[in-house]
């Protein structure tokens, strides 16, 4: 009896142990970890809080330095206010030149982002539009409008009445490509010509001949003059 006792005590005294250890595991956390450095990094945390005198605020991240700029970032000296805005449309020129390449980049871009409101010809009848979501989107070449290469940049970057801008989307060299199709479309509206894509010059062409398998060609000319002798 005793001995029995004894058993079912013991079993009792088990079975407590195993739900004290099974209360007291996080499936969140391994109890083991193979790699600590996988899960508890050495460096600090970019965004990271610590109580260190030497971060500032107790982060890790840092304001850049005062008048620096991030690599590839190209500063915009106008701002957004009416001042600027006529700034812009009087001073501002495309840098781009008029080539193939990127005239169509400035059509397939155009068609993203501008086409479902001013339309693909730029006459203000774009997909919102018709649909009667927009009203009221003037053509490039309604009366009275003043639109410039600086103009039409400048509303790319901040936008004009309902529509916002669009500098996050593009780059300074995509929001130029646009300015080109939409200076074409422009003109086409008002029935003047447009800007070709420029053509190879001939001191390109020269420069061409002096380099790659035309630099062979006089040595080949040479050995067929002899082969005819």
């Amino acid at each position: 009896m005793i001995t029995k006792m004894r058993k079912i005590g013991n079993i009792g005294v088990a079975l407590i142990a195993l739900i004290a250890m099974v209360s007291c595991k996080n499936d969140l956390e391994p109890n083991y970890q193979y790699m600590p450095n996988m899960y508890s990094p050495v460096g600090y945390e970019t965004y990271g809080e610590y109580n260190i005198e030497a971060f500032e605020n107790g982060q890790a991240a840092k304001l850049p330095v005062e008048g620096t700029i991030p690599r590839g970032f190209q500063p915009y000296d106008y701002t957004n206010t009416p001042e600027d805005i006529a700034r812009a449309k009087a001073e501002l020129k495309n840098p781009l030149e008029y080539t193939e390449e990127s005239l169509a980049s400035g059509k397939n871009l155009y068609t993203v982002y501008c086409a479902v409101c001013h339309g693909d010809k730029g006459d203000g009848i774009g997909i919102l539009a018709q649909r009667e979501k927009f009203l009221g989107i003037p053509s490039y070449a309604a009366e009275g409008r003043l639109i410039t290469e600086g103009a039409v940049y400048h509303v790319q970057m901040y936008g004009l009445n309902t529509m916002g801008s669009y500098a996050s989307q593009t780059n300074e060299e995509e929001r130029w490509q646009i300015t080109q199709h939409v200076m074409n479309l422009k003109a086409a509206l008002e029935g003047r010509p447009i800007v070709e894509p420029k053509k190879m010059s001939e001191v390109d062409a020269s420069q061409m001949l002096l380099t790659g398998d035309a630099m062979a060609e006089p040595e080949m000319l040479e050995e067929d003059h002899t082969d005819t002798h």
